[in-house]
């Protein structure tokens, strides 16, 4: 047999997780079920399958680096002993094992009780209107496969999804909420900044506003300014204890380009209608 280190493409001073990654790796390409009828493949996944057996256990690769024993486990200059026990031998000091191997990446085999193949949290990325409303998701297991995965609604960056799947075991999903380019959240409840015309503002309008829910109708008082906070009662987020608001932050918007018909009438205006500003910027 080639030299195991060559077969598994990692180097002599490799550490035991290097040697499980690019067994993992490799069976993956390389096993015949994915390969079927290529006999050459069969035989590198068989090469493949005996350079891990003896590299992943601790005494059998001591002894191949210190020339002991050869890359097939034969005693050098042989061995009856050796050559009729190497069949015998499992790896029993590494968690990580062929049938682990072959449940994760082709979802059968004999059941172990080796740790599931999904051993940590899978990112999952979710729709702000997903995470809001709730909703459904499709998750790529380690293996690539896709499954669906419903979202409750209300979750947020940092919560952990937990199901179970037939082949994978059990899977847990670490989620991350994407922005929103119009909604904001903090809490329950949802904020959003809504531009509205100087007439809108300053007359008083009815305009239409985006919800999570859908759009709606809201009053924009006379005479209101930038930076004022209108609440809509029951339009934010859901929970078990009851639905979040959400708060309309109104932006006044001139025209633009200005209208020279309201720039000759301010002109005209703000010489007698001087008002103040920035009083509360000052800092002495």
């Amino acid at each position: 047999m080639k030299n195991p280190y060559v077969v598994l493409g990692v180097a002599k001073n490799a550490s035991d997780e290097e040697l499980k990654r690019a067994y993992r790796r490799l069976a993956k390409r390389l096993h015949p079920d994915v390969n079927p009828g290529n006999q050459a493949v069969e035989q590198q996944f068989r090469e493949l399958n005996a350079a891990y057996e003896l590299l992943s256990d601790p005494v059998r690769r001591r002894r191949f680096d210190t020339g002991e024993i050869d890359a097939e486990g034969r005693e050098r200059g042989f061995s009856p002993r050796a050559s009729s026990t190497r069949a015998e031998r499992r790896t029993t000091t590494d968690s990580f094992s062929l049938d682990e191997i072959f449940q994760e990446f082709l979802g059968r085999g004999r059941r172990t009780n080796a740790k599931p193949a999904e051993s940590g949290p899978r990112p999952l990325k979710v729709g702000f209107l997903d995470a809001a409303r709730g909703g459904k998701q499709t998750a790529v297991l380690a293996d690539g496969r896709s499954i669906e995965v419903s979202v409750p609604a209300g979750i947020e960056t940092g919560h952990k999804l937990r199901l179970r799947d037939a082949k994978a075991g059990e899977i847990l999903l670490d989620v991350t909420v994407e922005p929103h380019p119009v909604f904001t959240r903090q809490g329950r409840d949802i904020h959003v900044e809504l531009p509205v015309t100087l007439a809108e503002a300053l007359l008083g309008s009815t305009v239409t506003v985006p919800t999570i829910h859908g759009a709606v109708a809201l009053k924009v008082p006379r005479g209101s300014n930038s930076g004022a906070l209108l609440r809509l009662r029951g339009k934010g987020i859901t929970a078990s204890d009851g639905r979040g608001d959400q708060y309309v932050k109104l932006k006044v918007m001139l025209p633009d380009p200005p209208d020279a018909e309201l720039v000759a009438f301010v002109e005209r205006w703000a010489p007698r209608h001087g008002y103040k500003v920035r009083d509360s910027l000052d800092t002495a």
